[in-house]
């Protein structure tokens, strides 16, 4: 798992990821278990009732104490445009694709965090039991994110396009 760049808009970041798996010594069931939640395609797991489908999960804690995760991300819907504002702090997955053959898998995806964390340390987790990724964290500067997003610019003045 690999955090690619971060990009830092007025009201958020989104973090650019990718994960890569390589066949070790999976025999060929095995390596198609992997490969259907690799790329969520959960029923080939939940066809077996004593093995639970344990999926990419990823979170944030900011400096103050707040956290937010994804949950399962098992091709989960986006909110609705109509739908009430959540509380803060929101971090909301989109996976890109991918592509795998017979030796190794590759994927990308993102993640969108509202608002800008707080000044501080700010942790980006994730975990993915599954593909033998215990929990794991990096430490990123809060404060450095939100000065970057002094700079950002506006696409269009407001009222553009009514």
């Amino acid at each position: 798992m690999a955090v690619e760049a971060v990009r830092v808009y007025s009201t958020g970041c989104l973090f650019d990821l990718s994960w890569k798996l390589r066949r070790l010594d999976e025999n060929d069931e095995e390596w198609a278990e992997l490969n259907a939640s690799f790329f969520s395609q959960p029923h080939a797991r939940w066809a077996k009732a004593n093995m639970p489908l344990e999926a990419l999960l990823c979170g944030v804690e900011f400096a103050d104490g707040s956290k937010a995760f994804t949950g399962a991300l098992l091709n989960r819907p986006h909110p609705a445009p109509d739908s009430p504002q959540p509380e803060p702090p929101v971090i909301l997955f989109q996976g890109q694709g991918g592509s795998g053959g017979d030796d190794e898998m590759a994927a990308s995806g993102t993640l969108w965090l509202w608002p800008l964390p707080p000044a501080g340390v700010m942790l980006l987790v994730t975990q993915w039991t599954d593909m033998g990724m215990p929990e794991t964290s990096i430490d990123l500067d809060g404060a450095q994110l939100r000065e970057a997003a002094t700079g950002a610019q506006q696409y269009w003045p407001e009222g553009d396009g009514e």
